[in-house]
This record gives C-alpha cells, structure tokens and sequence, in this order.
C-alpha cells in the first residue's frame, strides 16, 4: 500500500498516510478525457444566437406581384435570399449539458487523484489553519511547502476557514473548493494539489466505498457468464 507524507504549513514533515490502492492504483485516461469534456460541456454559456427571417426588421409586405413584372417572385424583403435578410439554420440558445453517470464521474476522480499522485504533484497538510488574513504569509507558507505555478487547495471546508480564503483569494492561479465539491477538471486544470488531511481521508473514504460496491455489484454478472448452461429435458431423457 501505497503512502505519503504529510507536512504543516512551515514545511516541516508531521507524519505518513496511507492511500487506498482502490482510489490510487490505476488511471483511465479514457474516462477522464469524458469527465472533463462533460464538465467543460456543462459550463458553456449556450447564448448564440442569430436572426432567422421572423425576427430581422424589416417590413413584410409583398414587394411587387406575383405575376407580370418578369422578375422572380419574392414574398418579403427578409428573406433569407436577400442581403441583409434572415439566417437560415443559424445556431440558437441552447443548453450543452447532457447527462452523465455518476458511477464514471466518481472513476474519474479516483483516476485524477492517482495521476497526480504518480506526478508528484500531491501535496498533504496537517491543516490550513492561518492564524492571520494576510496573502503575503500565506504565500510564503506556499513556498516552503516548494510549491510553483497555479494550485489547488482543497479543504474540509471553506466557509468556516475565513482566514484562508481571504489569504487565497488575492493570489494569481490559485483556487480553493471543498472536498465534496472537487471534481477531476479542477485536479487536472492546477499544476498542484494541496489536500487538508481531514479533506483528503474524508474524500478516499468515500471513493474506496464506491470502488468497492461497484465490484460487489460486477461480481454477479460475472459469475452467471460462468454458469454452465442448463441441459435441455430431451437429453436428460435420452
């Protein structure tokens, strides 16, 4: 089994934690790829919009007659043969949410966390207790933890913690989610991951049971692949 150190927030090592093989044994690249495609699907704002030939100004009374004038025939001046006229087939509002199964999501998540474990880009904290709301000593609190680039902080909580989101807020690339908020777009977007402790045993916690009743519930299926098949009542008799 797998383990990592735990350090405080003056860089010093407080102690190891084991990691659950279920959560950090192996990654899918393939669902996470689908994980994140959803989540960045989901985010899309869908405001496009362009003027079909109901909604172009412009007046809708028939330009000339039908018949006599040798030219072609045209209802409205909006129409979408005309410059300035409507579009046809333009894209419209619309939502590119779709559904996806929770079951994968939670895959995903175990296949982020285990990949940025394999980096060496996770990093573990006793807690992120600040005593001050001051950027400048959170910052430097950041640097003997020798953490660079943009970062994640994921903690127990972030309503509760004042201090550390009014530290955090003010520096550039860095973002802090709760625990049962984090999903594997936020692990894969930051070059680190900083996890409380509590944060991160709450969140293996979780994902190890899940990992674990998904293979209960695969085991039967399984097992009626292997069921040998009945033998019919005419061979019995013969």
């Amino acid at each position: 089994m797998a383990t990592i150190d735990i350090y405080n927030l003056n860089g010093a090592k407080a102690g190891t934690l084991e990691l659950a093989e279920e959560v950090f044994g192996a990654v899918n690249e393939d669902l996470l790829w689908e994980a994140i495609t959803h989540y960045r699907a989901s985010a899309r704002a869908g405001t496009h919009a362009t003027k079909n030939r109901w909604r172009v100004s412009g007046s809708g009374k028939k330009l000339w007659k039908q018949k006599g004038t040798g030219r072609a025939r045209i209802g409205s001046i909006r129409s979408p043969l005309w410059r300035h006229g409507g579009t046809v087939h333009g894209p419209q509002p619309r939502s590119y949410d779709y559904a996806f199964p929770k079951k994968k999501l939670l895959g995903a998540l175990r296949s982020a966390l285990a990949s940025k474990f394999a980096d060496g880009k996770l990093v573990v904290v006793t807690s992120f207790e600040v005593k001050e709301p001051k950027t400048k000593l959170f910052r430097e609190a950041l640097d003997k933890l020798k953490i660079e680039g943009t970062t994640l902080l994921v903690d127990i909580s972030t309503t509760e913690n004042k201090n550390l989101e009014l530290s955090s807020r003010n520096i550039d690339g860095l973002e802090l989610v709760k625990a049962n908020e984090v999903h594997p777009y936020h692990l894969m977007r930051y070059t680190h991951v900083v996890f409380a402790q509590p944060a991160l045993e709450k969140l293996q916690d979780s994902l190890k049971k899940s990992a674990t009743r998904r293979q209960h519930e695969a085991e039967p299926a399984e097992a009626k692949k292997k069921k040998p098949a009945r033998r019919s009542r005419k061979a019995e008799v013969a």
